[in-house]
């Protein structure tokens, strides 16, 4: 466990100075007050307070699921936090509940965006990088389905009528999937044009 002894004028000060050191927050130390200090006299005698602050080794499913919790928990939602760690290293996430529609958001942004949020949570201050999947009421199952759905009939569209068709904007993981899933077709090909948030793929013709 990490730890750190700080002094300063008193023991709010000291413990904030160590905080800004471990970059970390109240939440996730333990403090021993060693010396609470003293004033002194006109300065005279005066002591300066020591605090001694570890830094709490948490796993980092539970460090997950505490951050998930308390947004769901501002949302106003019933939320259920399930963590689970496969093969791969990869930290697996679902979260249960009623009204989950407020957690995937249009086209899974807010998912998304929960997912990039609680990677940045996990990995803060660690030093292997530890791949986070967050999901809810298997949206990415579903999602990924009708993306492969929507791949086969714009491809098709595209041989019929042999010209290129954009799709609507994506983020990366969806874009990921036309473009593997299309990879394998043999008269189509497919690449990614514009700039985040709206960058999006382009189905086009396959030329001999």
């Amino acid at each position: 466990m990490k730890e750190t002894i700080k002094k300063g004028k008193t023991v709010d000060e000291a413990v904030q100075l160590a905080l800004d050191e471990l970059g970390c927050t109240r939440d996730d130390v333990l403090i021993d007050v060693l010396s609470e200090g003293k004033a002194g006299l006109f300065g005279i005698g005066s002591k300066e307070a020591e605090v001694r602050v570890t830094l709490e080794e948490k796993s980092v499913e539970s460090v997950a699921a505490a951050f998930l919790q308390g947004v769901t928990d501002k949302l106003g939602l019933n939320a259920t936090i399930n963590t689970s760690t496969d093969d791969e290293d990869v930290l697996n996430i679902d979260i249960s509940g009623d009204d989950m529609g407020a957690i995937i958001g249009r086209r899974g942004e807010t998912l998304s965006a929960l997912q990039y949020l609680t990677s940045l949570v996990v990995n803060r201050g660690t030093e292997d990088f530890i791949r986070v999947s967050l999901d809810t009421e298997n949206y990415k199952q579903r999602r990924e389905q009708a993306l492969i759905h929507l791949a086969d009939k714009t491809a098709s569209k595209v041989v019929r009528f042999r010209r290129s068709i954009t799709l609507e904007p994506m983020n990366p993981y969806e874009r990921r999937i036309i473009h593997s899933h299309l990879q394998g077709n043999g008269r189509v090909s497919t690449y990614s044009t514009g700039v985040e948030p709206a960058r999006r793929v382009v189905v086009a013709l396959k030329r001999d």
